[in-house]
This record gives structure tokens, C-alpha cells and sequence, in this order.
């Protein structure tokens, strides 16, 4: 079964890029969300695996709580992707870790690839190079 994917990123393009790229690696793409409210409305569905989730969105530095709500209430394993490494690097319960932006098709890939085998309580790899994991 394909896993489904949330993205959470209010930068349009880069929410965009995220989608095929994911598309591409054979994943399903719930939906993307720019705000909490829009990512709150979309796991509230259910069914979701993973989702990857922007620090600051248009409502403002919300995307912090929402990973925590997103992976403590609605069960999903969750990934900060953002530019502010710093803002999570104390961790934050019921996530699993950040990749730091910029990155590339080939980080994104090994992450998701990593969270997935964690969550179906697979063998994992190594911890990919890009994905600082929280204790």
C-alpha cells in the first residue's frame, strides 16, 4: 500500500516541487496546507502517514504546535522540513526530527524513506545525513 503524504508549507512553489517529487517516488499526496487550519482540516480525514511539516506558515510560527498536535492526537509521523534548524533542535514530543532547507531530491527521498521504516516498525537504514533526529 502507497503510503499518504501531508504537506505542510505555505511557500507555493516549494509545496509544489515537494508534490512531484513525492508523486514521482510513487507516494500519495493527501493534500498540501499552507496554514494549520488547513492541515488540522485535512488530517481530521485520517488515513494520513506522514507528513512534513514547514515552521513558519502563513499564520505564522504555528507549524511547531501543529507537528506536536499532528503526531500526538492524530497519530502521524511527523518531520519539520525548514530553514530554522534551531527553532526544533530542543525536540519536540511526538515528532521525530528536522531536515534543514534547502535541501534536495535525494535527502527528502532518504527521509521519507527512513520515517516510513520507522513507522511500520521496519529496519531502518542509517539516519540519512540531512535529518537531525530527536532524542
Amino acid at each position: 500500500m502507497t503510503a499518504r503524504i501531508l504537506i505542510i508549507e505555505d511557500e507555493a512553489l516549494v509545496a509544489m516541487e515537494l508534490r512531484f517529487v513525492l508523486e514521482d517516488l510513487g507516494y500519495s499526496v493527501v493534500g498540501t496546507a499552507p496554514d494549520a487550519r488547513t492541515a488540522l482540516a485535512l488530517a481530521s480525514r485520517g488515513g494520513i502517514d506522514l507528513a512534513l511539516v514547514d515552521i513558519h506558515l502563513s499564520d505564522g510560527a504555528t507549524g511547531v504546535g501543529l507537528g506536536q498536535q499532528l503526531g500526538e492526537a492524530h497519530r502521524i509521523t511527523v518531520f519539520y522540513m525548514t530553514a530554522n534548524p534551531g527553532m526544533v533542535s530542543h525536540g519536540v514530543p511526538g515528532t521525530m526530527g528536522v531536515l534543514t532547507k534547502p535541501t534536495d531530491e535525494g535527502c527528502v527521498r532518504e527521509a521519507v524513506e527512513y520515517a516510513l521504516h520507522l513507522r511500520r516498525g521496519e529496519p531502518a537504514p542509517l539516519v540519512p545525513p540531512g535529518l537531525k533526529m530527536f532524542s
